[in-house]
């Protein structure tokens, strides 16, 4: 296969990126989503006009402390920007939308998507984001057929976690560009998650398939996903034989497995409690288009709680990302007032980790079996994520028969599994026509329907957002980060007489995840010590030297000693005051 990855020995640092692909008719380019999970992003280019597919984010690992998420580098689009004709975004989970109000900071071109996301992405950015609703945003049904500046979508609806997702054929003039998005070949009599397979077979008869783009991220699970993605026969003994409250923990944007929830508790007839207040405007809004509504004589409010039997009560739990998890952790330490977890309640944790919040989500986990109520863990073991298999992938491929193939969603050992299925299947697909690439490499097509076969670098990377900075966190900032996390934090504090050459105060000294205190009191002792001296020595000296100088210096020193005689590296904050340059500034 044409993995350029590995025969031109890809190095990122060393790469000369371009500012433009090249006049070629067809161009398609990942800026991210490629050799990881999240952050999809895609750029389809039919002769000048350009397409943004998804726009969404990742969560960071523990390696990276004090960062919220993490975007694509949206550099190339500024060079495209008046060419690009429409954002689509395929369905709405946070790996697709999440970095759609940055991308519209760069890029003003119309969103569409299907009533259900637009409704999810304003109601996640409605307060971080004031302006969304400036923004141009076009519904479609999931299987329509959309035409964009004169380029013709065949939408087709798809079988995934959240409703009305959708793939979608492009139209050009060396055949179709088809790009399946997330899905799984389930029939659901659910009508928002019914995977369109007519429309599916028609498209892959009517035209032929030039590129075909397929997720990878079950690519290494043999077998289907359906029906081992419902949870009703793993959590129903908790509705028939209740001992207390059912708490459930479960991603807010799973809908189909909250309305399997929503379906038990209307058969057993119980009552729902929204545990997360914040959560309760997102059920509000999609209840308000048909989608997850909770019957209004079942929803409970917290302060019910108590006036509710506890074997007919329903405490649903629901977040994003890392948000679910402390929640989970708030309400198992009871601090959520009106929720308490009783030895006798029962809890479905129904909220495997994603890539990101592993950690986080075992530490909720453990929270959760400490409070010696009965739990029911669903994890990817006991029911599989909504994503396409083996035999999902192998069902898309020999239906759309295509004449290149690009596996895209995924890590990269995914992708390779996913090219290999292809492969394998033995219909015309091969090493020259099978692409595994990474995220910035470009994969052009000239007139004829030919690969360009030369690497096109186009500059790509990971945007880290804390808080509202975006761009702004510098590697020295998650090494110090880091460093405090690991080590702790070491407080030294001392006042001078820059005049006088002399210390004018006792040294203070504070230390934070660093040392118990009972172990402290030798170390702290050397420590002022080294202090005092260290900053006596060089008030003294024959060379004149800086506060901050001086800072560094104790600093220095400071850290030599902690490693020596602790194997720890604690960030060390050295603030050293001189009362004459204070006199000064503030004159009495």
């Amino acid at each position: 296969m044409d993995n350029q990855n590995q025969k031109q020995g890809f190095q990122p640092n060393a790469v000369n990126y371009s500012t433009e692909i090249g006049n070629y008719p067809i161009k398609v380019l990942a800026l991210g989503g490629l050799d990881e999970s999240g952050k999809n992003c895609y750029v389809i280019e039919v002769n000048n006009d350009a397409f943004i597919i998804e726009a969404g984010l990742k969560y960071p690992n523990s390696s990276i402390p004090g960062v919220d998420i993490i975007i694509p580098d949206f550099e190339y689009i500024k060079t495209i920007a008046k060419r690009v004709k429409g954002i689509i975004i395929t369905h709405g989970h946070d790996d697709q939308y999440g970095a759609l109000p940055y991308l519209l900071n760069v890029c003003r071109a119309p969103i569409y998507a299907t009533k259900t996301t637009i409704t999810i992405i304003q109601e996640f950015f409605r307060t971080k984001f004031k302006k969304i609703d400036q923004y141009t945003f076009n519904i479609v049904r999931p299987s329509d057929t959309l035409t964009i500046a004169g380029h013709v979508f065949e939408l087709f609806q798809t079988t995934h976690s959240v409703a009305e997702s959708f793939g979608f054929s492009l139209k050009t003039p060396l055949g179709n560009i088809v790009y399946t998005s997330d899905f799984m070949s389930d029939y659901s009599p659910l009508k928002d998650f019914r995977f369109d397979l007519p429309k599916v077979a028609r498209l892959s008869e009517n035209t032929k398939t030039f590129l075909l783009m397929t997720e990878s991220e079950a690519s290494d699970k043999p077998g289907i996903a359906s029906p081992n993605h419902k949870i009703t026969d793993i959590i129903k003994t908790a509705f028939e034989e209740p001992t207390g409250k059912t708490f459930i923990s479960i991603y807010n944007q799973n809908f189909y497995s909250i309305q399997e929830v929503i379906n038990l508790a209307v058969k057993y007839k119980k009552k729902i409690c929204i545990a997360n207040p914040e959560q309760i405007p997102f059920f509000d809004s999609m209840a308000s288009i048909g989608d997850i509504v909770i019957p209004e004589s079942m929803r409970v409010s917290i302060n019910d709680v108590m006036r509710t039997a506890p074997k007919d009560t329903i405490i649903l739990v629901t977040g994003s990302g890392e948000n679910l998890f402390n929640y989970c952790k708030s309400i198992c330490y009871g601090n959520i007032n009106g929720l308490k977890v009783e030895p006798t309640d029962t809890w479905i944790n129904a909220s495997p980790s994603v890539p990101g919040t592993e950690v986080i989500a075992t530490d909720a986990s453990d929270t959760i079996f400490r409070t010696d109520c009965h739990v029911i863990t669903i994890n990817r073991k006991n029911s599989a994520s909504m994503h396409a298999r083996q035999e999902d992938l192998k069902m898309m491929i020999s239906l759309f028969r295509p004449r290149y193939y690009m596996p895209v969603k995924g890590e990269f050992r995914l992708l390779m599994n996913n090219a290999k299925l292809a492969i394998d299947l033995g219909i015309g697909l091969n090493h020259f026509n099978t692409f595994v690439y990474d995220n910035g490499m470009a994969l052009a097509f000239d007139d004829k329907g030919n690969p360009v076969r030369k690497l096109i670098m186009i500059k790509n990377g990971d945007i880290m957002v804390d808080g509202n900075s975006v761009g702004d966190v510098k590697e020295a900032a998650i090494s110090e980060r880091q460093k405090m996390a690991d080590g702790g934090i070491v407080l030294m504090g001392l006042t001078i007489s820059s005049k006088q050459k002399k210390i004018r105060s006792q040294p203070d000294i504070q230390m934070r995840g660093f040392l118990y205190l009972k172990d402290s009191e030798p170390i702290l002792n050397q420590l002022s010590s080294i202090f005092t001296s260290t900053v006596s020595s060089l008030l003294t000296g024959e060379k004149r030297m800086s506060l901050m100088d001086i800072q560094k210096k104790v600093s220095d020193k400071a850290t030599k000693f902690l490693f020596k005689n602790t194997q720890k590296e604690p960030m060390i904050l050295c603030e050293i005051l001189d009362v004459d340059t204070l006199e000064e500034i503030n004159p009495r």
